[in-house]
């Protein structure tokens, strides 16, 4: 039995972790102006910049066919089950699209996870899912190693500005109203696989510093994993990274990478992440 993973283009994978374990990524698409791309055709650089012009972003999920067409070409080239990990339900049709594509096969050939996260909280996932399949787990063994991942992954953020998030329709109307209207730099969570409040604070510089006390309180005396996400703000997240180095005392693997284009879309230039996956 041979089983490959898939997943989608918000999990934010570096390169070297793809090729290493043979992942398929499924890219989604953007309009940026008049233009349609690919995640990963632009960078989220070049979406900071779209977005501070005022350029019209908008995202959309994979088809069905798209991943079915995935699929089949890794059973074609010898893979006998595929689980494939994908962004939050709550917050993205691309998971449904992957299941709509799975039916296509016989009952059990696809098994498809909601990672109910996005970027490294999406990412740690499929890793996990990836390093079971090599090491020779059957499907139900690998979909498991990737729901557990799920399940001890916690994910803070900080963005400049509500607006991203409530033209996307990640978040209402009236919290980015309340927001707005009393001048705050807002902290959020994810919460299966939702958008939700955390923590209301006046200046970017004071809603950073609890970004960094949340996440290090969320990772415990054990031994954790974390990754901190940016959208061009690589100075601000290597200063959040160090701190959190000096803050957590059983700190495993660390990584700093930029949002894909599309997440970035939605949450704003400045925006920072943290993921923390207890071990």
């Amino acid at each position: 039995m041979t089983v490959a993973v898939v997943t989608d283009s918000t999990a934010a994978l570096p390169a070297e972790l793809i090729a290493r374990y043979s992942i398929a990524v499924v890219p989604l698409r953007l309009n940026v102006g008049s233009r349609s791309v690919f995640d990963g055709e632009v960078s989220g650089a070049d979406i900071a910049m779209a977005l501070r012009e005022r350029v019209a972003v908008s995202t959309s999920r994979p088809s069905p066919a798209e991943f079915a067409a995935v699929y089949q070409r890794l059973l074609d080239g010898g893979a006998s089950q595929i689980v494939s990990v994908h962004l939050a339900s709550a917050l993205s049709g691309t998971w449904e699209a992957a299941v709509l594509a799975a039916q296509d096969f016989p009952h059990g050939t696809v098994r498809v996870v909601d990672s109910r996260g996005a970027g490294m909280a999406l990412g740690y996932a499929v890793i996990a899912a990836a390093d079971a399949a090599t090491t020779g787990k059957d499907a139900a063994a690998v979909q498991g190693a990737a729901t557990e991942i799920v399940d001890h992954t916690r994910t803070m953020f900080y963005v400049d500005t509500l607006e991203h998030l409530r033209r996307g329709g990640r978040i209402s109307n009236a919290q980015a109203l309340l927001g707005t209207s009393l001048a705050v730099k807002p902290l959020l969570q994810m919460v299966e696989g939702r958008v939700v409040p955390l923590e209301k604070v006046r200046t970017s510089s004071k809603a950073l510093a609890r970004l960094v006390q949340l996440t290090a309180a969320a990772a415990g005396g054990g031994p954790v994993d974390v990754a901190v996400h940016h959208l061009d703000a690589g100075d601000r997240a290597a200063a959040v990274a160090d701190q959190l180095r000096a803050a957590i005392s059983q700190l495993g693997e660390l990584r700093v990478l930029e949002l894909s284009a599309v997440l970035g879309a939605h949450l704003g230039p400045g925006a920072i992440g943290t993921v923390v996956v207890r071990r």
